[in-house]
């Protein structure tokens, strides 16, 4: 039975997000006390096969669209009827004509305007926005790691409780008992503002006269390497707002940082974060027994752990050092730090004039992505730093063995 070239795409990105749920069902066996060694190495084999068909569903697709490519004849193209026109198909040919200034296409996408009186452009369709997320998490992206709330209008207020805040339920001595004043909860208005964020790339002629299935692989990929380095860069700039930035220089003082500055109900949630250069520092450092601080997961090799808890690596260039020959370190529970609050309303709009594409007779396109980031409880999260990190002592000292 032959698949549709959309029908492989689909199959590709599930077969990604089945190795993404099942590397996270195996993370969280490591502090699991009822795992055996066999469903370890059950875990790791799993992981193992989702990744292999993973990769062989993408060869699929790859093959399929060039076999598509090759096979296209002009008498072979018919016009779709009206019932045939998928929003998809709508989509693509309305950034066609967008894209070669289709007088009707554009006065229609910038005769309306959104919610702050930009020309609101054309809107890129629900599925698509959906297949360009799940490509995301595919990618080097925090914002897996953030909470993440969808929200429909442009402002809004939200009130937390702080962990360390949250206080017990009154013990009421009887039914007419009457709770204190002083029982109130310590709580925090955090208020979002939804923010516009933009790119631009150049479109080629040659693309536009690509199929709707390769169009829609070409903008979701961009769109979605935006997204990523967009969204990483807000999030992190909240990171770097939380107030607790020790400075570490022995490996007893990373100890201290996963074991004492957060609430001991978020260490089991909690996870280190650090820039390449800082994962390539922390690599060679060495506790009492000469065993390495960081260790692979168990099941899953290609993961790092510090003491059972996931170490995250970004790039140098998205999580730059503090200062020169000095490297971030952070730990803590990110969904309880910080909340990303996304619009969910990308919108395309091109320009022929703009941008140098006048000079250089090229149009391009301009993507908007509208979300907002802010930091709900800054103790959930403690920001470190270090310049080189001392091996740990041995404990026990060795002597030379007697005659």
């Amino acid at each position: 039975m032959e698949h549709t070239v959309n029908e492989l795409n689909d199959a590709w990105i599930a077969a990604g997000q089945k190795v993404a749920d099942l590397q996270n069902k195996a993370t969280a066996m490591v502090n699991a006390e009822d795992v055996t060694v066999e469903d370890v190495m059950k875990a790791k084999d799993a992981v193992k096969t989702a990744q292999a068909q993973r990769d062989l569903a993408y060869d699929n697709l790859v093959n399929a669209r060039a076999e598509e490519v090759a096979a296209m004849d002009k008498k072979d193209v018919k016009p779709l009827s009206d019932n045939e026109k998928t929003e998809k198909v709508k989509f693509i040919d309305e950034f066609k004509g967008m894209m070669k200034n289709d007088l009707k296409i554009i006065n229609s996408l910038t005769s309306s305007t959104d919610e702050n009186g930009h020309a609101a452009g054309l809107t890129i369709p629900v599925d698509v926005q959906t297949a360009i997320h799940q490509l995301v998490r595919q990618f080097d992206s925090l914002e897996q790691y953030v909470n993440h709330e969808a929200v429909t209008t442009t402002s809004g207020s939200r009130v937390y409780e702080k962990f360390s805040d949250i206080t017990p339920l009154a013990n009421l001595d009887d039914e007419e008992g009457e709770i204190q004043e002083q029982d109130a909860p310590k709580l925090t208005l955090i208020k979002y503002a939804i923010k516009r964020y933009a790119g631009i790339n150049t479109v080629t002629n040659s693309l536009l006269k690509d199929t709707a299935d390769n169009i829609l692989q070409w903008l979701t990929n961009w769109i979605a390497r935006k997204v990523v380095v967009t969204r990483n860069q807000a999030i992190i700039g909240k990171m770097n707002a939380v107030p607790t930035k020790p400075t570490l220089s022995k490996f007893d003082d990373i100890k201290d940082l996963q074991n004492k500055t957060l609430d001991p109900a978020l260490i089991t949630t909690s996870m280190f974060i650090t820039n390449q250069s800082g994962f390539a520092e922390l690599a060679k450092v060495k506790d009492a027994h000469g065993e390495y601080l960081i260790q692979p997961v168990v099941s899953q090799p290609e993961l790092k752990q510090i003491g059972g808890k996931q170490v995250v690596v970004i790039g140098d260039r998205w999580l730059p050092n503090p200062a020169k020959d000095t490297y971030p370190l952070y730990f803590g529970d990110m969904k309880q730090a910080v909340t990303l609050y996304d619009r969910e309303h990308m919108s395309l709009l091109s320009t022929n004039i703009g941008g140098g594409a006048f000079e250089r007779d090229q149009t391009k396109v301009r993507v908007i992505d509208r979300f907002d980031v802010e930091q709900i409880d800054g103790e959930a999260l403690a920001a470190a730093s270090f310049k080189k990190i001392e091996d740990q002592k041995a404990t026990i000292a060795t002597t030379a063995p007697t005659a």
